[in-house]
């Protein structure tokens, strides 16, 4: 008999099966479950004001089209910090937590791909994007027509009997008409990022709607959070080279330029807004910017960032995830006179995600370290100490990793 690796692979299995008499499954066969699954789950509960419970619950029977997740990591959100702070959504008592991402351990039996038609199985790395509860048979490529503003996400459902609702834990139930992403090609730092990172391809989608942001542009982007240095990338990976940041934090600015930024200008050095304005000019070689992105949640940086835009450029805000309060602006000599297009950024669609994660495999493929942006991890049961780090400014993008 001509021996191949089917063979070889018969042969073994019947060799160890008459020496431990009992029966070895084949390696083809796809299991259920990869691991020994717990009875219980450990889940971070906002329980009141700056302060997280970490509480036990029984793992629920899966549904048909469920999933089991076993948490890996997850990001902390602007979005975390406040509802840590403030809860301005009056979700307390809550599982907070929706930048994460885990493994499979245990599917239900109609589960066979993700949300773009990828296959899924039991040990594939996954992340969830939304659950359109109003129309739970949206495909991936209706989606320009959605955003996650008709949509609820994992990590801010209001608290249930199941209690495995956010990604602040070590296992997450995603339940039946949930959108899910295979991303087992993606490290563990890309797959946190993927999530604040879709945020940026949105904005810079909704930009380009306008006509005017091109490839030669101009560009300011002010605020160099977290949201600020991505959207910096993403520029940077489009080939747009003339960026320049604006910050109040110097250390953050020095990071811009390690993300894509050409130059930097601190507003700490500048007093009054025609000062800085000037400075922002300066900077792009005596030139107002052709195109700007407000990325802070300060209605006064709203303001000012009008100052920075040439006659007929543009702006994208995407800073405001919260009600941060007016900002006052002049319309006829901020907005009317100069022609400036307007548009606003929120969130992102399913599209946006797929094309996340092209962009950070692009970014690390040209050099921006974008695993950089996570200086911080914690393990879950110090999840108050990493919101506390998160809102003191300690670092940028603060990540719970389970062990």
């Amino acid at each position: 008999m001509e021996m191949n690796s089917a063979n070889v692979e018969a042969v073994v299995k019947q060799v160890l099966e008459s020496m431990l008499d009992k029966k070895i499954p084949s390696p083809s066969a796809q299991p259920a479950e990869s691991q020994a699954i717990p009875k219980t789950a450990h889940v971070a509960m906002l329980t009141s004001l700056e302060h997280y419970d970490i509480k036990e619950f029984p793992i629920p029977e899966l549904g048909d089209g469920d999933i089991l997740v076993k948490v890996e990591g997850c990001g902390i959100c602007g979005t975390d910090a406040h509802e840590f702070k403030r809860d301005p959504f009056g979700l307390i008592p809550v599982a907070l937590g929706h930048e994460g991402t885990g493994e499979i351990v245990k599917m239900g039996k109609n589960v066979k791909a993700d949300s773009a038609g990828k296959p899924l199985k039991v040990g594939d790395k996954v992340v969830t994007c939304m659950i359109f509860k109003d129309d739970p048979d949206i495909e991936m490529f209706d989606l320009n027509k959605k955003n996650i503003g008709g949509a609820d996400v994992y990590g801010l459902l209001p608290d249930d009997d199941i209690h495995l609702n956010g990604w602040f834990s070590d296992y997450i139930l995603v339940r039946e008409g949930s959108s899910i992403f295979n991303v087992s090609d993606l490290d563990l730092k890309s797959r946190i990022l993927i999530e604040p990172c879709a945020v940026l391809v949105h904005a810079v989608e909704r930009a380009k709607t306008t006509g005017i942001l091109r490839f030669n542009s101009r560009v300011v982007v002010q605020g160099c959070g977290p949201i600020g240095l991505i959207c910096i990338a993403v520029l940077r990976t489009m080939g747009i080279e003339n960026i320049v940041a604006v910050d109040g934090n110097q250390q953050r600015l020095d990071f811009a330029k390690k993300m894509g930024a050409e130059t930097s200008v601190n507003f700490m050095e500048h007093k009054g807004i025609d000062a800085l304005a000037g400075a922002v000019k300066d900077a792009l070689g005596g030139h107002l910017a052709d195109f700007a992105f407000q990325c802070t949640g300060s209605p006064v940086a709203h303001s000012n960032i009008y100052k920075f835009i040439r006659n007929g450029g543009g702006l994208c805000e995407l800073g405001f995830f919260i009600n941060g309060g007016d900002a006052t602006i002049n319309p006829h000599f901020d907005l009317c006179s100069k022609e400036i297009t307007l548009v606003g950024s929120w969130v992102y669609t399913l599209r946006d995600y797929a094309t996340t994660f092209d962009f950070l495999k692009r970014a690390k493929a040209i050099g921006l370290p974008m695993d950089d942006l996570i200086t911080h991890e914690f393990p879950l049961e110090e999840i108050n100490e990493a919101h506390q780090t998160n809102l003191a400014q300690k670092g940028l993008k603060i990540a719970i990793v389970n062990k």
